[in-house]
């Protein structure tokens, strides 16, 4: 019959484009329809007749009587979930006579759905043990949320312990995610509520919680629940046990930063004492992987990774119950929430810089080494010679330094945006010296260009001289200790000194290829004169019998003196030229007589004729 999937995929379907009054307005669609199928709606125009109530034969023959029965009970339930949100605003929240009102209409429901419950118990109706023990659930779950809201906090926690327990055992053996939707969204928050109101101390689970609240004296539900699951109850009993111990064991306090803040909550308590439990065996296992891989090593960071995300989680749900609860932020408990917070985020952070700072290698990436991470077999080592990697591989290798160095600075803005973290000036100096030793480690391995990188090596040294005058007298390099987000004094040093030496090496680098580029750009020069030009030289690199002449010549300017050409032309002899005749020289009388001959008459004044 599948009770629980068909309420949750109406609600979900109904609630994912509404609320809850589009839900209500559904439900009497199909109510009508349901009604339709079985024969017993009021046509139209006609006169109401109350109908007989449903019975087990009924529900025997056709199971739609089942979908009757539960579409009644949510459109109840329906109508004072939108009551109830509608008046969510108020300032004064919801009392009176709209309390009343939706204590009403989950009464109602809740009637529905036990009326269900005792019709599939009867023999005649043929359901199964699922369908037995899904409509249970539903009718506590549906009773829980009447005496929840009629602030019965007692009988409400045993409605809800009832489903908790039956959804629980449906969930180990089907295997199916809606139940545990079912248990984290509404099931545990109402749990937890209803505790705190009976003063119940926040240290004890939900599970364990529930466990008490379960009625154990009802024979017949503890019967059903261990013929579908018989260990499930042994289990719940071991498991309380076990948290019972656990929580005896688990941290009360945490210290952070020399503050020491009280952990009422249960689930944090029992995730940071899983903290610490992997933190020590990282610890211990640490001597043991001073020559391992860096993968492995990495890989053993895995277990404080989750046990502090787990941390998180925790304090965050705990932060978000307190303010639907309507906790302000000066209240005690909200400020050790948030001190905790801090505490826990912080840690996860550090660990994962760590880890990024595993996978860079033993020296934080500063030694370049382009090996692959995975060794080969000692014979295949001892036999063949080392090869330098091609420049593909190694740009691959340093793509992957670059990504490590860029998400442990990620980390590290992260961790600069925690509350408390930005307030506390040791703490903020702390990190932006490691912030800044990584990022220089990060622009060691983004070298490409022997120019630019003499200009990153120059930045990351002045760089380099800051954090290590920063942490001069900060920590001390702890030996046998995992590596995380702290940075001592140390490792800046060897950072400095070693940025140091690479910076003089690439001024070389950098004179070098400057003064190659010089000599190659004469030795072009020279060699695209021709050889006929170059005859006063000797050609040391050989000769070039491709540029012996310009073909086709180029026409060029020829060197003479063109002064003494032009005085010497009249005296020489040159081919093709005639030999001049010498003419005898005149006489002055014979001057003048051709010029008084040459000379026009004057005629009359100022020599204009008449």
């Amino acid at each position: 019959m599948d009770i629980t999937k068909f309420v949750v995929s109406g609600r979900d379907a109904a609630l994912l484009y509404g609320d809850y009054g589009t839900y209500q307005n559904q439900l009497a669609k199909k109510l009508l329809n349901s009604r339709k199928k079985l024969g017993i709606a009021t046509r139209n125009r006609g006169k109401f007749s109350k109908k007989g109530e449903v019975t087990a034969a009924q529900i025997a023959e056709n199971h739609e009587y089942i979908h009757l029965l539960l579409l009644t009970s949510e459109r109840a339930w329906a109508n004072a979930m939108a009551i109830k949100s509608s008046h969510a605003s108020d300032a004064k929240g919801v009392t009176g006579k709209t309390r009343s009102h939706i204590v009403s209409r989950l009464e109602k429901a809740a009637k529905t759905a036990e009326l269900l419950v005792e019709l599939l118990l009867k023999s005649a109706a043929g359901a199964t043990l699922n369908d037995k023990l899904e409509s249970r659930a539903y009718s506590a779950q549906i009773r829980g949320a009447a005496q929840f809201e009629n602030q019965h906090w007692e009988p409400s926690l045993k409605s809800y312990a009832v489903a908790r327990v039956v959804y629980s055992a449906m969930a180990t053996s089907t295997k199916g995610d809606i139940f545990k939707d079912l248990l984290s969204d509404t099931i545990d928050p109402s749990i937890r509520y209803a505790a705190y109101q009976l003063k119940t101390p926040r240290t004890i689970p939900i599970p364990a919680i529930a466990r008490r609240a379960f009625p154990q004296s009802d024979t017949s539900l503890v019967q059903q629940i261990n013929e579908l699951d018989p260990t499930l109850l042994k289990q719940a009993q071991v498991e309380t046990a076990k948290q019972g111990e656990g929580v005896e064991k688990a941290p009360k306090t945490l210290t952070w930063r020399s503050r020491e803040v009280k952990i009422e909550d249960a689930a944090i308590s029992l995730a940071w004492g899983r903290v610490e439990e992997a933190k020590s065996k990282l610890s211990e296992r640490w001597p043991s992987l001073v020559n391992a891989e860096p993968r492995d090593v990495a890989a053993a960071y895995d277990d404080i990774l989750e046990a502090t995300q787990d941390a998180a989680d925790a304090t965050k749900e705990a932060i978000d119950e307190l303010r639907s609860e309507g906790v302000s932020q000066s209240d005690s408990r909200m400020q050790s929430l948030q001190i905790t917070r801090t505490a826990v985020n912080y840690e996860m952070i550090s660990w994962r810089i760590g880890r990024n700072r595993v996978l860079t290698g033993s020296d934080d990436g500063l030694v370049e080494n382009y090996n692959s991470s995975r060794k080969k077999p000692a014979k295949e080592e001892s036999g063949k010679k080392s090869k330098e990697e091609k420049p593909g591989r190694k740009a691959a290798k340093l793509k992957e330094l670059v990504a490590l160095y860029e998400g442990t600075l990620q980390s590290l803005e992260a961790a600069r945006e925690l509350p408390g973290v930005a307030n506390d000036e040791a703490l903020a100096e702390q990190l932006a010296s490691a912030a800044e030793s990584l990022s220089i480690a990060r622009s060691h391995a983004v070298i490409g260009n022997i120019v630019n990188a003499l200009a990153l090596i120059k930045h990351a040294t002045g760089e380099a001289q800051g954090a290590a005058s920063t942490l001069a007298d900060g920590l001390e390099a702890k030996p046998n200790l995992p590596r995380n987000i702290e940075v001592s004094g140390k490792d800046a040093k060897s950072l400095e000194s070693f940025l140091q030496g690479e910076l003089q090496r690439y001024r070389a680098l950098v004179h070098l290829s400057n003064l190659l580029r010089e000599s190659d750009s004469n030795e072009d020069d020279t060699k695209s004169i021709p050889l006929i030009e170059r005859l006063r030289e000797y050609p040391s690199g050989g000769i070039d019998l491709a540029n012996l002449v310009n073909i086709p010549p180029k026409l060029s300017a020829v060197p003479v003196k063109p002064i003494f050409l032009d005085v010497a032309w009249n005296y020489i002899d040159y081919p093709g030229k005639g030999p001049q005749e010498n003419e005898p020289p005149s006489t002055p009388q014979q001057i003048t007589q051709g010029e008084s001959k040459s000379q026009p008459q004057k005629k009359g004044w100022f020599g204009f004729g008449r």
